[in-house]
């Protein structure tokens, strides 16, 4: 390696365990972590202070600070033009209303529409949006935010206080919003004049301003239009939302592409670069290469690009494939509400719980999982094995041992033994059940099948279905197996919060509660340790009750948890997609532009 490669690599590690040394240099019995009133305010937090905050919070590894690996154009080009995308793995955008979006391919989109207080950058700093600047009391329980003025949303109308106030009044009612649970924290959203608000806090929160407010990935407080909801009513602003982002949407009929053009009202005056983008659902992987390839598209986005386009899109000298680590998990979900994977009660000790047939299959399935090979074959080894919703990305929180310790660590023996014991040697009499999936995931439950026929004997069948499909067959539990994860994943809640409790968002949510009394999973003593790590301002004992609720939930089988995957973005030469657009999860169109 030459001398100027290895400076250059000593230097990154010197300047990564400096700024990690710093940000852990608290004490984690304070509620403010060490930060004053003064660093907490806006409108863009240092880069200390930042860092600071996602320590105290538990959500900062050296990941996070170590410069891409990647490769981003910034070459200079002039504004204008259609940018042509093709969004992986879908079929149709159903949503674009933040209250009821449950897929990161649609806030994705939104995220370019519609806006929030605050947005992050891919130095994880939370900036002001439509909040020009705020400021925080000594306890950390007040903010009170300067908005900015003279920004309007794309049908007209003014933006003021009364449109933070009415968001924060739509997300908190259930009945409107999937989102409620991430301002629970929130008491009150207080209108101080045309152009100020003060959001007053139960407790001091680190992850506020990034997790609650902002605009794409934290939903709840995603500005929305009281005008426009009122004049369109929810379904037509679901497809045709009205905000107050860099791009307006011109055009969208269900099941077709939706058109975005620069809004030239935007609060910003040098953005957006782009006159027009056209984003095109595209379901299969083939038809999707084969259009990026042949530059009917130039930018893929929507669910992660099918492993094994990877490689390909690589060796292709006008494409450029951007991989960071990305936050989320994959798991294979078993029904527990049908043979052969019935478990009446989760509640059970887990001594008891071995004893049952239907938790020996669930079990045998898990531990027959060789994540190693699947990552291999599946993922061409792209991804991290997984044993539970808290991934690599989550830093302080992700337990490194669960690996080697947790009940569905890998073991091929003990796994051929249960499903013995349940009834079943080498796969004899199991039923033939069903595993729904995406489009995009074809091959990766290919190789799902093989390593259970191969590990068990036992043999599934495959269906394929748009992710609008599968999501709502899920949430019914109208399935026997589903191969199903989550994205965005940056911080504990949206992992076991969203996922692990018994009245979590993705957890049965519209199930039959006369027939089903819990969703996939449902375990007392985790719901207590969630609610309890939510609450709590000890890193520390934040960091136990998030690692103890996440090892229930692997030992326990809520699901054969799989593998934490990267984040990869793929898009032509000709686009100039600046580093300051590169946030793991999103696409961020307003400051690209094509050669």
């Amino acid at each position: 390696m030459p001398k100027k490669c290895k400076d250059f690599e000593s230097q990154t590690t010197h300047d990564v365990e400096r700024e990690l040394y710093d940000a852990y240099d608290f004490d984690p019995q304070d509620p403010m972590f060490g930060l004053s009133s003064r660093e907490l305010s806006g409108p863009q937090l240092e880069r200390r202070t930042v860092l600071r905050l996602m320590a105290a919070a538990g959500t900062l590894s050296a990941m996070h600070l170590i410069p891409g690996s990647n490769v981003i154009s910034e070459a200079a080009a002039a504004s204008g033009g259609t940018l042509k995308c093709g969004w992986a793995g879908v079929g149709e955008f159903r949503t674009f209303d933040p209250a009821r979006i449950a897929q990161v391919l649609l806030f994705q989109i939104s995220s370019n529409v519609l806006s929030g207080l605050t947005h992050i950058n891919p130095k994880l700093v939370a900036e002001g949006d439509l909040a020009l600047d705020w400021t925080v009391n000594d306890a950390g329980t007040e903010y009170v935010f300067n908005l900015r003025e003279g920004v309007t949303f794309h049908n007209g109308d003014k933006f003021t206080a009364d449109d933070v106030v009415y968001t924060y009044n739509r997300s908190k009612d259930p009945k409107k919003s999937i989102h409620g649970r991430v301002i629970k924290n929130v008491t009150g959203v207080e209108r101080l004049g045309d152009h100020k608000v003060k959001i007053t806090l139960k407790a001091p929160q680190a992850s506020f301003l990034t997790k609650a407010l902002e605009r794409s990935s934290g939903r709840a407080m995603t500005i929305v239009s009281r005008g426009a909801i009122e004049k369109m009513g929810d379904a037509q602003y679901g497809l045709t939302p009205v905000g107050t982002g860099p791009f307006r949407i011109t055009d969208h009929k269900q099941g077709q592409s939706v058109t975005l053009e620069r809004f030239d009202k935007y609060y910003d005056p040098d953005r957006p670069k782009l006159d027009k983008i056209i984003i095109t659902p595209i379901v299969d992987a083939e038809p999707l290469a084969a259009a990026m390839e042949a530059g009917d598209i130039s930018l893929i986005g929507g669910n992660p690009v099918a492993p094994e386009l990877v490689g390909r899109f690589e060796k292709n000298p006008d494409i450029n494939v951007s991989i960071v680590p990305g936050p989320g998990f994959q798991s294979v979900w078993m029904n527990p509400h049908i043979d052969p994977f019935k478990v009446s009660d989760f509640n059970k000790p887990l001594p008891e719980l071995m004893k049952e047939k239907g938790f020996k299959v669930r079990l045998a399935i898990a531990k027959a999982l060789d994540r190693d090979q699947y990552i291999k074959q599946a993922q061409f080894g792209r991804g991290v094995p997984a044993y539970g919703t808290i991934n690599p990305a989550m830093g302080f929180y992700f337990d490194e041992r669960i690996a080697e310790n947790s009940n569905q660590q890998f073991d091929l023996k003990e796994a051929q033994r249960l499903l013995a014991e349940a009834g079943y040697p080498g796969g004899k009499g199991f039923p033939e059940l069903t595993m729904n999936h995406t489009p995009s995931a074809r091959r990766e439950v290919q190789v799902i099948k093989a390593i259970l026929k191969r590990n068990l004997g036992i043999n599934i069948k495959l269906a394929a279905m748009d992710f609008p499909v599968v999501a709502d067959k899920f949430q019914k539990l109208d399935w026997e197996l589903t191969r199903l994860g989550s994205g965005g994943d940056f911080d504990p809640d949206d992992g076991i919060v969203d996922w692990m409790q018994t009245s979590s968002k993705f957890n049965g949510r519209t199930r039959d509660k006369s027939k089903y009394k819990f969703g996939y999973w449902s375990d007392a003593e985790t719901d207590k340790l969630i609610d309890e790590q939510g609450q709590t301002a000890d890193l520390k004992k934040r960091k136990e009750l998030v690692q103890k609720a996440n090892k229930i939930t692997s030992d326990k089988v809520a699901s054969a948890f799989l593998f934490h995957p990267m984040d990869v973005l793929v898009y032509s030469k000709k686009v100039n997609f600046p580093a300051e657009s590169r946030i793991p999860g999103l696409v961020d169109l307003d400051r690209v532009t094509i050669s």
